[in-house]
């Protein structure tokens, strides 16, 4: 948002009907309405542009499909992804990440990460253990949770094991693997619609 700043007046120290020897009155030319509001489209239009570069470059809206990802994305809920910021900095444990599904590029999947590249990783009857630990999640209700388990497991390099917080209906790393990280291309960061779900994705 840019900020409106007074247009220039110019300020005439001299005027021809002035007494001789009085003292100078300043007098305000004001601002033509055609100059400001030339100035008004040009700010709304540079907004915009930037905008524009901000989603097409830095972020891009999705729709989640599905509701494994519950309670905190539903379906069809719109959401903003971050592109860049794996550019510069870690995938970390906890992000909700938007990725190429393994066995179909074609489609996108929204999961979050449980593992990271070098993790030991074990599921005992729905209770995750990574390197010797159990792992906290107050992300997955108690009524979602299921008492799968999987094997003990090392995460390979550049690859990620990720899972729903819906336990009980996700297809996730439990099914077709950990995911690799080239396949992995956004954050989810924020909802903006509906109004009830807008806020930050945690």
């Amino acid at each position: 948002m840019s900020t409106n700043i007074q247009g220039p007046t110019v300020t005439e120290l001299s005027s021809p009907t002035a007494t001789p020897g009085a003292p100078a009155q300043p007098v305000a030319v004001p601002q033509s309405a055609g100059l400001g509001l030339g100035l008004w489209l040009r700010d709304l239009l540079i907004s915009a542009g930037v905008s524009v570069l901000i989603i097409l470059f830095l972020y891009q809206p999705v729709r989640v499909e599905g509701t494994s990802m519950l309670p905190r994305l539903e379906d069809h809920d719109r959401l903003f992804i971050n592109k860049f910021v794996y550019h510069i900095s870690s995938i970390e444990r906890g992000d909700v990440v938007v990725f190429h599904y393994p066995r179909d590029p074609e489609k996108s999947y929204i999961k979050r990460v449980i593992a990271l590249p070098g993790d030991s990783l074990r599921i005992d009857h729905g209770q995750v253990w990574v390197n010797g630990k159990a792992l906290a999640e107050k992300y997955v209700p108690p009524r979602y949770r299921d008492t799968r388990s999987y094997m003990a497991t090392v995460i390979p390099d550049d690859c990620y094991f990720v899972m729903g917080d819906h336990r009980s209906i996700s297809s996730d790393s439990r099914e077709f693997g950990v995911v690799e990280r080239d396949l992995i291309y956004g954050k989810a960061v924020f909802v903006y619609w509906p109004a009830r779900d807008v806020g930050e994705v945690k």
